[in-house]
């Protein structure tokens, strides 16, 4: 029973861009793992900018610096 969890910022991900990561995660795991997707769970956590940093520095103040 594998569970895959995808972490993105929430910068306007559609559900139609996580109905895809959803599939291709699945499909990942059924062609190298050989694994069931009935039994293949995928969980997308959206953070808020404010919680995700690189390099010292948050997400956010990363976009306004660039804007």
């Amino acid at each position: 029973m594998p569970y895959v969890n995808i972490k993105v910022t929430d910068e306007g991900v559609t559900a139609e861009q996580k109905r895809k990561l959803i599939e291709g995660a699945t499909r990942l795991l059924v062609d190298v793992l050989n694994k069931k997707p009935e039994t293949t769970f995928v969980l997308i956590d959206e953070v808020s900018t404010d919680n995700w940093g690189i390099g010292y520095r948050s997400v956010k103040d990363i976009r306004q610096a660039e804007s």
